[in-house]
């Protein structure tokens, strides 16, 4: 009750016998008894008024609220209801939105029909028509010289044209 075990109950009991004597004992355990159930009772109105207090200003609704949006699973499913429910508005809408899918799918097809034409007709192309000489393909392989000599490259000039 108190924090106190058997053992201490006990030597509380054994003191209060000797000090207040066997006659007056009983007394003193009703007096104490009608003194804790009258705290008891205090303690259990002030709680009950505070509760009443709080119902009146409103704060178990703005409790009841908050606990409703803090819930990840409540507030999920009632967001997924809104997102994915269909009025009359978004169901006129679906063939303007069939139609306009069409459209796209066709433009789609279009440009990949036209994109692999390209593809096809690059593909076709000879090697040769890809190819363009310029004068460093036509000298010696880089680190050589004429006469047999190696030597490092030189560093790539840059020429206006």
């Amino acid at each position: 009750m108190f924090g106190l075990g058997w053992s201490e109950m006990m030597v509380v009991g054994i003191v209060a016998l000797i000090v207040i004597g066997p006659k007056d004992l009983p007394q003193l355990f009703r007096t104490v008894g009608e003194f804790t159930g009258k705290a008891k009772g205090m303690a259990r109105e002030f709680s009950k008024a505070m509760n009443d207090a709080a119902n009146d200003a409103g704060v178990n609704d703005i409790s009841s609220s908050l606990k409703a949006a803090t819930s990840p699973k409540a507030f999920g499913i009632d967001k997924l209801k809104e997102a994915s429910g269909i009025t009359a508005a978004t169901a006129a809408l679906s063939p303007e939105r069939a139609a306009a899918k069409e459209k796209m799918d066709a433009g789609m097809a279009k440009a990949a029909e036209a994109r692999k034409e390209r593809e096809a007709a690059k593909a076709a192309q000879t090697p040769s028509d890809n190819h363009i000489e310029t004068p460093a393909t036509t000298a010696a392989p880089i680190g050589e010289t004429a006469i047999g000599e190696t030597k490092a490259p030189d560093a790539p000039k840059e020429t206006d044209q």
